[in-house]
């Protein structure tokens, strides 16, 4: 597989990885211009851009930049180790290190007639998807066939069957409390971004009393939010989608919600 393959494997899977590559090689150098290596945040690499304390080096700045998210060029000599250089070889490289952020991830629990439409709207706006739900049939390609992943198991057990990260929103469009209650407190001691449930202010006061009943504290139960959406007088699945992502997307953004129509001679 070609390191570009490899990228776009990565890139399709949602996951965080450097994209290293010789941008000017002058004179006696390991690898020439178009080399490419890839850096995952484990440290892990495909590829090489020639080995030896060079690579050593841009491998640590890929990883300084997956976590500052800021491209950098690097530039090395091969003269004088004494003097800080990789090498003896004579030459000199030029090294552009790109970050490829992980996509984020919706994970969507309920896969009926309002899941199916966040899963398409979401996938739409590029966030990596995962469908879950306790009953098989709206677990699969075929119900939502947008999604990246399906996964048939039960809410307590979905934190053990994909990872929920501070790149997750997590979006709970069930059929019923039952269902949430049993669901998040496993969901509450991840990391997740957002933890969302879907219905009226009445059935999320009726939920966090019964996991409060559970042993749940105040402060795991305030990370819900409850409900979910902008406020669009939404009716159907597909306008209630669009709703809930305009959150996400707002969220995302640092965004206000406001309108942005201002009246002819407003400031």
């Amino acid at each position: 597989m070609s390191i570009l393959s490899r990228a776009a494997e990565l890139e399709q899977q949602g996951r965080a990885f450097a994209l290293v590559t010789v941008i000017r090689a002058h004179g006696s150098v390991p690898r020439h211009d178009g080399s490419k290596m890839i850096v995952l945040s484990d440290g892990k690499t495909d590829g090489t851009i020639g080995g030896g304390d060079m690579e050593g080096r841009v491998i640590r700045e890929a990883l300084e930049a997956l976590t500052s998210g800021e491209s950098r060029v690097l530039s090395y000599a091969f003269r004088d180790v004494a003097q800080g250089d990789v090498g003896v070889c004579g030459g000199e490289v030029d090294v552009f290190v790109e970050p490829v952020k992980a996509r984020a991830k919706v994970v969507i629990v309920g896969g009926g007639h309002v899941g199916r439409a966040v899963a398409h709207l979401a996938h739409w706006l590029g966030f990596r998807v995962v469908v879950s739900d306790d009953r098989q049939e709206f677990a699969t390609p075929e119900s939502s066939p947008e999604a990246d992943e399906h996964i048939h198991c039960l809410l307590p057990e979905l934190v053990e069957r994909t990872a929920i990260d501070a790149d997750t929103y997590v979006l709970l469009t069930t059929r019923g409390m039952p269902v949430d209650v049993a669901g998040l407190p496993a969901l509450l001691k991840t990391e997740a971004a957002y933890i969302g449930v879907i219905g009226s202010r009445r059935r999320w006061e009726v939920c966090a009393e019964k996991l409060r009943a559970a042993g749940v504290s105040d402060e795991d139960i305030g990370r819900v939010t409850s409900p979910i959406g902008l406020e669009l007088n939404a009716e159907s699945p597909e306008e209630i989608a669009v709703s809930i992502m305009a959150e996400l997307v707002m969220l995302q953004r640092a965004g206000t919600g406001h309108r942005m129509h201002r009246d002819a001679g407003e400031g």
